[in-house]
């Protein structure tokens, strides 16, 4: 196992740059008398193609905190992290068949004007600065961070050269390369991000499989992993107890078994992918019939992401068992995708290395114009320049896409919040999770029941936040050790001979959805009676076509089959 790269590694590393960044120019020279156009600019101008909103949905989705902190839960937890890549699937079904008619219907282009449309404009500004806060500081900041840790990491050791800094500027750059060519660049040069994405992927996974086989392939290799580690491949974990393992509390704080099925899980997903617009951005540009097809088609993919993102951090745990990997505790699990990579062989790397680059590049591309999205489109011309011209919106979201991007770098060139400490993928849970609940509750009402008042949307969001911090922190304070609420929930961890009362993150989510529209609810009663009858979904829109209930067929097929397989 060694870093090393050789010729063709580099030559494979470039011929992905020159690809991706010829092609993309190619798609902004075509484009090049609409460029000035505020629509085209930011919603590719209804023309990507169903493969391309899927394919750029994905792209967008996976990147370092996936192929990183992902592969870390596989190595400890297994299997059961699959839940966050395959109740996506479902979510997105949910998404194409009820959210998405909506935005349409509506003509929504930004998450701020759908708020605005269905509430009023104080709700809208609320969000919209909240999402660009959140969108800078930390999704931006912890994508460019876990990238070049991912990367530098590969690169060649015993140098004195900071891979790190470089890796991160290197990456802002390309990155931003991309950004400004709009939305139909990003979109079409994602098929080419998620084709490399998972053709390294895939070759990441299939040479950790040989390798645990001792040179057998990956078939022998994956039944090897069952042999050697089955109890890596189980969906649910049990309760724990007061007397069980620590390791088996940490599992399960980290994923709580059938519990977070009944609301957390969905949260995450239906919030991100529906209520988020760094992903319905690809699809608000197009008709509904290619919107459902490219969503169902993202559905599809991620249904194989596992493969990518997790399996090789199973592996790593069992080569480590075979004495091929050094030992590793749980806490350093973030370590084992990289210490995978380093069994590729010449060439595999440079691939590999090209795989992890597309993952980050286009998700930082696609959250960098989000952003200039919601700014440009939400805040500079409703209440900045209402009379700008197309030209100078377009040159506005490019300035903003460059300032947010410097920003970014600023903040984790030092790490000024702490990314490294909390870790990536953890550091991205926390902060977008507590906001999740109240935002996931404002659209669901909003979009589902007419009487949805504005008091009630921004006392959810307020109130969202305020319970997850609540559940999270004060809770134990709260409840003590003798109520059903302690016995209910807690975990039986273990602190200094004492047990202390803990609440999956998951669990406590669920909890806050539900009490946030309970208050929303009662609000929205007591308060003055409206009517978004014409907002909401009418029944044609409902209406599926034979292409579309196959593919859903399709899905839902595949999925029962997964679960029933490592339930």
């Amino acid at each position: 196992m060694n870093n090393q790269l050789v010729f063709s590694d580099y030559l494979i590393f470039v011929l992905y740059l020159v690809l991706v960044g010829s092609y993309g120019y190619w798609i902004y020279h075509k484009r090049k008398s609409k460029e000035h156009d505020s629509k085209g600019f930011f919603l590719a101008e209804g023309s990507l193609t169903w493969w391309a909103i899927g394919a750029s949905l994905i792209a967008s989705n996976i990147s370092a905190e996936q192929f990183i902190g992902m592969s870390g839960n596989g190595f400890f937890v297994g299997v059961a992290v699959s839940a966050y890549e395959w109740i996506a699937a479902l979510s997105l079904i949910i998404i194409a068949i009820w959210f998405i008619p909506i935005y349409l219907k509506n003509k929504i282009y930004t998450m701020p004007q759908f708020l605005k449309t269905r509430y009023n404009e104080t709700v809208a500004m609320i969000m919209a600065i909240l999402w660009l806060f959140i969108y800078i500081f930390v999704n931006l900041t912890s994508i460019l961070y876990l990238g070049a840790v991912a990367i530098s990491g590969l690169l060649p050791e015993g140098t004195n050269i900071d891979y790190l800094h470089i890796v991160m500027i290197a990456l802002a750059v390309f990155s931003i390369f991309i950004t400004l060519g709009g939305m139909k660049v990003i979109g079409f040069t994602d098929v080419i991000q998620v084709t490399v994405l998972i053709l390294g992927g895939l070759a990441t996974s299939y040479m950790a499989l040989d390798k645990v086989s001792g040179g057998h392939g990956a078939i022998e290799g994956f039944t090897t992993l069952l042999k050697q580690a089955p109890e890596h491949f189980h969906m649910i974990f049990k309760k724990p107890t007061v007397n069980s393992p620590q390791i088996e509390i940490d599992k399960y704080l980290l994923l709580p078994g059938i519990l977070m099925y009944a609301a957390g899980q969905w949260i995450v997903n239906l919030n991100y992918w529906g209520c988020n617009q760094y992903i319905t951005q690809r699809a608000l540009g197009a008709d509904l019939n290619t919107a459902r097809t490219g969503l169902l088609f993202a559905a599809l993919l991620k249904l194989i992401m596992p493969l990518i993102v997790m399996l090789p951090g199973i592996a790593a745990y069992v080569l480590m068992k075979q004495g091929h990997l050094p030992s590793m505790e749980h806490a350093n699990m973030d370590h084992a995708y990289s210490a995978v990579l380093g069994f590729l062989p010449a060439g595999l790397k440079g691939l590999s290395i090209a795989a992890l680059t597309a993952a980050i590049v286009a998700s930082l591309a696609g959250k960098i114009n989000s952003i200039s999205t919601i700014y440009t489109l939400d805040i500079y011309k409703k209440y900045i320049n209402k009379d700008a011209s197309e030209q100078k919106t377009v040159w506005m979201g490019r300035a903003v896409a460059l300032v947010a991007l410097i920003v970014a770098i600023m903040f984790t060139w030092k790490d000024v919040l702490g990314i490294s400490s909390a870790g990536g993928f953890t550091y991205i849970q926390k902060y977008t999770g507590f906001i999740s609940p109240g935002v996931f509750a404002m659209f669901l009402l909003g979009m589902f029941w007419k009487r949805t008042t504005g008091a009630a949307a921004v006392v959810g969001v307020v109130s969202g936040v305020g319970f997850c911090l609540f559940f999270n922190e004060y809770a134990p304070a709260v409840f003590g050790n003798n109520t059903w609420f302690y016995t209910a929930y807690n975990t039986g961890t273990v602190h200094n001979g004492k047990e202390v009362f803990e609440i999956p993150f998951l669990i406590a989510m669920g909890l806050s959805f539900f009490f946030t529209v309970l208050i929303m609810v009662i609000m929205s009663l007591a308060g003055p009676k409206i009517n978004a009858k014409a907002f909401m979904l009418d029944k044609t829109m409902f209406k599926l076509s034979p292409k579309i209930i196959s593919l859903i067929v399709v899905i839902l097929l595949l999925l029962t089959a997964l679960y029933v397989k490592f339930w």
